[in-house]
Protein backbone atom coordinates (compact mmCIF):
# COMPACT_ATOMS: atom_id res chain seq x y z
CA UNK A 1 0.00 0.00 0.00
CA UNK A 2 1.25 3.48 -0.87
CA UNK A 3 1.42 6.37 1.58
CA UNK A 4 -1.39 8.31 -0.08
CA UNK A 5 -3.75 5.33 0.05
CA UNK A 6 -2.89 4.56 3.68
CA UNK A 7 -3.64 8.13 4.73
CA UNK A 8 -6.88 8.10 2.76
CA UNK A 9 -7.96 4.88 4.47
CA UNK A 10 -7.21 6.36 7.86
CA UNK A 11 -9.11 9.53 7.07
CA UNK A 12 -12.16 7.48 6.08
CA UNK A 13 -12.05 5.69 9.44
CA UNK A 14 -11.78 8.84 11.55
CA UNK A 15 -14.58 10.06 13.81
CA UNK A 16 -15.24 13.29 15.64
CA UNK A 17 -15.74 11.39 18.88
CA UNK A 18 -12.25 9.89 18.82
CA UNK A 19 -10.74 13.21 17.74
CA UNK A 20 -12.32 14.85 20.76
CA UNK A 21 -11.10 12.07 23.05
CA UNK A 22 -7.58 12.40 21.70
CA UNK A 23 -7.67 16.17 22.12
CA UNK A 24 -8.57 15.76 25.80
CA UNK A 25 -5.48 13.59 26.17
CA UNK A 26 -3.25 16.23 24.62
CA UNK A 27 -3.36 15.44 20.91
CA UNK A 28 -2.94 18.22 18.40
CA UNK A 29 -4.93 18.87 15.23
CA UNK A 30 -2.90 16.55 13.01
CA UNK A 31 -5.13 13.54 13.50
CA UNK A 32 -8.13 11.79 11.93
CA UNK A 33 -9.50 10.24 15.12
CA UNK A 34 -9.35 6.55 14.25
CA UNK A 35 -10.29 3.92 16.80
CA UNK A 36 -7.30 1.87 17.93
CA UNK A 37 -9.06 -1.35 16.94
CA UNK A 38 -9.53 -0.04 13.39
CA UNK A 39 -5.84 0.88 13.20
CA UNK A 40 -4.95 -2.67 14.23
CA UNK A 41 -7.27 -4.10 11.55
CA UNK A 42 -5.68 -1.91 8.87
CA UNK A 43 -2.19 -2.92 10.01
CA UNK A 44 -3.18 -6.59 9.78
CA UNK A 45 -4.38 -5.98 6.23
CA UNK A 46 -1.19 -4.18 5.17
CA UNK A 47 1.19 -6.46 7.08
CA UNK A 48 4.76 -5.42 7.92
CA UNK A 49 6.01 -2.61 5.67
CA UNK A 50 8.95 -0.73 7.13
CA UNK A 51 9.29 1.80 4.31
CA UNK A 52 5.61 2.73 4.50
CA UNK A 53 5.92 2.93 8.26
CA UNK A 54 8.74 5.46 8.10
CA UNK A 55 6.86 7.53 5.52
CA UNK A 56 3.78 7.54 7.75
CA UNK A 57 5.83 8.49 10.80
CA UNK A 58 7.34 11.52 9.07
CA UNK A 59 3.87 12.93 8.38
CA UNK A 60 3.37 13.59 12.09
CA UNK A 61 -0.27 12.47 11.91
CA UNK A 62 -1.22 10.65 15.12
CA UNK A 63 -3.22 7.89 13.43
CA UNK A 64 -0.51 7.45 10.81
CA UNK A 65 2.13 7.13 13.51
CA UNK A 66 0.10 4.56 15.42
CA UNK A 67 -0.26 2.56 12.21
CA UNK A 68 3.45 3.03 11.51
CA UNK A 69 4.36 1.48 14.86
CA UNK A 70 2.54 -1.72 13.89
CA UNK A 71 4.26 -1.85 10.50
CA UNK A 72 7.85 -1.13 11.61
CA UNK A 73 10.71 -3.63 11.71
CA UNK A 74 12.74 -2.75 14.82
CA UNK A 75 15.91 -4.38 13.50
CA UNK A 76 15.88 -2.10 10.46
CA UNK A 77 16.24 0.98 12.67
CA UNK A 78 19.74 1.94 13.72
CA UNK A 79 20.19 3.00 17.35
CA UNK A 80 20.35 6.63 16.24
CA UNK A 81 17.19 6.28 14.16
CA UNK A 82 15.42 4.66 17.11
CA UNK A 83 16.53 7.53 19.32
CA UNK A 84 15.23 10.11 16.83
CA UNK A 85 11.88 8.36 16.45
CA UNK A 86 11.39 8.18 20.23
CA UNK A 87 12.14 11.88 20.66
CA UNK A 88 9.82 12.88 17.83
CA UNK A 89 6.72 11.29 19.37
CA UNK A 90 4.56 14.05 20.84
CA UNK A 91 1.45 12.13 21.93
CA UNK A 92 1.62 9.68 24.82
CA UNK A 93 -0.52 6.99 23.15
CA UNK A 94 1.89 6.98 20.22
CA UNK A 95 4.89 6.87 22.58
CA UNK A 96 3.41 3.97 24.52
CA UNK A 97 2.73 1.90 21.41
CA UNK A 98 6.21 2.72 20.12
CA UNK A 99 7.79 1.63 23.40
CA UNK A 100 5.73 -1.57 23.57
CA UNK A 101 5.98 -2.74 19.96
CA UNK A 102 9.26 -1.33 18.66
CA UNK A 103 11.61 -0.07 21.37
CA UNK A 104 11.33 -3.24 23.49
CA UNK A 105 12.24 -5.31 20.43
CA UNK A 106 15.20 -3.21 19.33
CA UNK A 107 18.57 -5.01 19.44
CA UNK A 108 20.26 -2.00 21.09
CA UNK A 109 17.58 -1.38 23.68
CA UNK A 110 19.91 -1.77 26.68
CA UNK A 111 22.38 0.79 25.34
CA UNK A 112 19.49 3.11 24.55
CA UNK A 113 17.96 2.51 27.98
CA UNK A 114 21.12 3.66 29.70
CA UNK A 115 21.36 6.73 27.48
CA UNK A 116 17.73 7.69 27.98
CA UNK A 117 17.90 7.25 31.74
CA UNK A 118 20.33 10.18 31.79
CA UNK A 119 18.34 12.30 29.32
CA UNK A 120 16.13 15.29 30.08
CA UNK A 121 13.99 14.90 26.96
CA UNK A 122 10.53 13.87 28.24
CA UNK A 123 9.88 11.14 25.69
CA UNK A 124 13.43 9.76 25.85
CA UNK A 125 13.14 9.65 29.63
CA UNK A 126 9.72 7.97 29.36
CA UNK A 127 11.23 5.30 27.11
CA UNK A 128 14.23 4.82 29.39
CA UNK A 129 12.13 4.29 32.50
CA UNK A 130 9.78 2.03 30.55
CA UNK A 131 12.71 -0.20 29.59
CA UNK A 132 13.97 -0.08 33.17
CA UNK A 133 10.59 -1.23 34.47
CA UNK A 134 10.77 -4.12 32.02
CA UNK A 135 14.28 -5.04 33.17
CA UNK A 136 13.23 -4.94 36.81
CA UNK A 137 10.47 -7.45 36.15
CA UNK A 138 12.28 -9.71 33.67
CA UNK A 139 16.08 -9.38 33.81
CA UNK A 140 17.03 -7.47 36.97
CA UNK A 141 20.57 -8.85 37.28
CA UNK A 142 23.04 -5.97 37.34
CA UNK A 143 20.50 -3.35 38.34
CA UNK A 144 21.13 -1.41 41.55
CA UNK A 145 17.60 -1.31 42.90
CA UNK A 146 18.55 0.75 45.94
CA UNK A 147 19.99 3.46 43.71
CA UNK A 148 16.91 3.35 41.50
CA UNK A 149 14.69 3.83 44.54
CA UNK A 150 16.90 6.72 45.68
CA UNK A 151 16.52 8.35 42.30
CA UNK A 152 12.77 7.80 42.13
CA UNK A 153 12.36 9.25 45.62
CA UNK A 154 14.32 12.38 44.74
CA UNK A 155 13.11 12.94 41.17
CA UNK A 156 9.64 11.52 40.51
CA UNK A 157 7.56 14.25 42.15
CA UNK A 158 9.08 16.92 39.88
CA UNK A 159 9.61 14.81 36.76
CA UNK A 160 7.84 15.62 33.51
CA UNK A 161 4.40 14.00 33.26
CA UNK A 162 5.70 11.85 30.41
CA UNK A 163 8.57 10.43 32.46
CA UNK A 164 6.62 10.33 35.71
CA UNK A 165 4.29 7.64 34.41
CA UNK A 166 6.99 5.10 33.56
CA UNK A 167 9.12 6.07 36.57
CA UNK A 168 6.12 5.14 38.68
CA UNK A 169 5.91 1.84 36.79
CA UNK A 170 9.52 1.10 37.74
CA UNK A 171 8.72 1.85 41.38
CA UNK A 172 5.77 -0.53 41.24
CA UNK A 173 7.80 -3.30 39.61
CA UNK A 174 10.38 -3.08 42.38
CA UNK A 175 7.65 -3.27 45.00
CA UNK A 176 5.95 -6.22 43.35
CA UNK A 177 8.98 -8.32 42.49
CA UNK A 178 11.34 -7.69 45.40
CA UNK A 179 9.87 -8.26 48.88
CA UNK A 180 13.02 -6.91 50.50
CA UNK A 181 12.38 -3.52 48.85
CA UNK A 182 8.58 -3.60 49.04
CA UNK A 183 8.08 -1.57 52.22
CA UNK A 184 10.37 1.17 50.95
CA UNK A 185 8.69 1.27 47.53
CA UNK A 186 5.30 1.65 49.21
CA UNK A 187 6.69 4.30 51.57
CA UNK A 188 8.09 6.29 48.64
CA UNK A 189 4.72 6.14 46.92
CA UNK A 190 2.96 7.35 50.07
CA UNK A 191 5.49 10.11 50.64
CA UNK A 192 5.36 11.50 47.09
CA UNK A 193 1.64 10.95 46.53
CA UNK A 194 2.07 10.73 42.76
CA UNK A 195 -1.18 9.48 41.18
CA UNK A 196 -2.87 9.27 44.58
CA UNK A 197 -5.98 10.97 43.19
CA UNK A 198 -5.76 9.58 39.66
CA UNK A 199 -9.27 8.82 38.35
CA UNK A 200 -9.87 5.16 37.52
CA UNK A 201 -12.83 3.32 36.09
CA UNK A 202 -14.76 0.85 38.22
CA UNK A 203 -12.94 -2.45 38.41
CA UNK A 204 -9.56 -0.96 37.42
CA UNK A 205 -6.52 -0.70 39.69
CA UNK A 206 -5.23 2.73 40.62
CA UNK A 207 -1.74 3.64 39.34
CA UNK A 208 -0.96 5.01 42.83
CA UNK A 209 2.04 2.85 43.74
CA UNK A 210 0.94 1.64 47.20
CA UNK A 211 -2.47 0.54 45.90
CA UNK A 212 -1.02 -1.00 42.74
CA UNK A 213 1.71 -2.91 44.58
CA UNK A 214 -0.63 -4.27 47.24
CA UNK A 215 -3.21 -5.28 44.63
CA UNK A 216 -0.66 -7.22 42.58
CA UNK A 217 1.01 -8.88 45.54
CA UNK A 218 -2.39 -9.92 46.85
CA UNK A 219 -3.30 -11.36 43.45
CA UNK A 220 -0.02 -13.24 43.25
CA UNK A 221 -0.35 -14.57 46.73
CA UNK A 222 -3.92 -15.85 46.34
Amino acid sequence: MELKEALARLEELGTEKVRAQNAKLGAGDNQFGVKLGDIRKLAKEIKTDHDLAMDLWKMGNIDGQLLAVLLMKPKELSAEQMDQVVRSADFEQVADWLNAYVVKRHPDKETLRQRWMADSDPMASRAGWNLTAERISKTPDGLDLTSLLDRIESEMANASPQAQWTMNSALVEIGINFPEHRSRAIAIGEKLGVFRDYPVSRGCTSPFAPIWINAMVGTTAS
